[in-house]
């Protein structure tokens, strides 16, 4: 039985208050994690709400993981092993953008086998809409100083 993830991601501005968030399913279980940054990006929320739900996983696992994001879904069955090959340079020649969430998000998937799906977003998939309201939240909090 896979574990299956949702992932979101927000930022009040853009630049601005981020906050990114994941629900963990596994069976009976469930687990809900966020958190926040003052100044960031949406796109940088979505990598960190993926990564923090690998990296909450104790053993390697089977791993659905719903993300809202094509930057995210496109970004690591696409176009990363190109990236790393050609040194986390873009086909332009320009610097990886977030390259070190990238790296890391690398770092968090291996020993776990993941399917990567995309969802859409606002669209009233249960999971993907509490996880954005969770990453919104953080935001929120983040922004008021909490």
């Amino acid at each position: 039985m896979p574990v299956e993830v949702y992932t979101d991601g927000a930022c009040l501005g853009n630049p601005g208050p981020g906050g990114w968030a994941a629900i963990l399913i596994y069976g009976r279980h469930r687990r809900e994690l966020s958190g926040a940054e003052a100044e960031t990006t949406n796109n940088r929320m979505e990598l960190t709400a993926a990564i923090m739900a690998l990296e909450a996983l104790r053993k390697p696992s089977q791993v659905v993981l719903h993300t809202d994001s094509t930057y995210v879904k496109r970004g690591i069955t696409e176009w990363v092993s190109r990236w790393q090959r050609n040194g986390w340079r873009t086909a332009s020649r320009r610097a990886v953008g977030n390259q070190d969430l990238w790296r890391r998000l690398v770092a968090a998937g291996r020993g776990h086998t993941i399917r990567w799906e995309w969802v859409r977003g606002h669209a009233g998939v249960p999971e993907n809409e509490k996880a954005d309201a969770l990453a919104r939240a953080a935001a929120v909090a983040v922004q008021a100083g909490d």
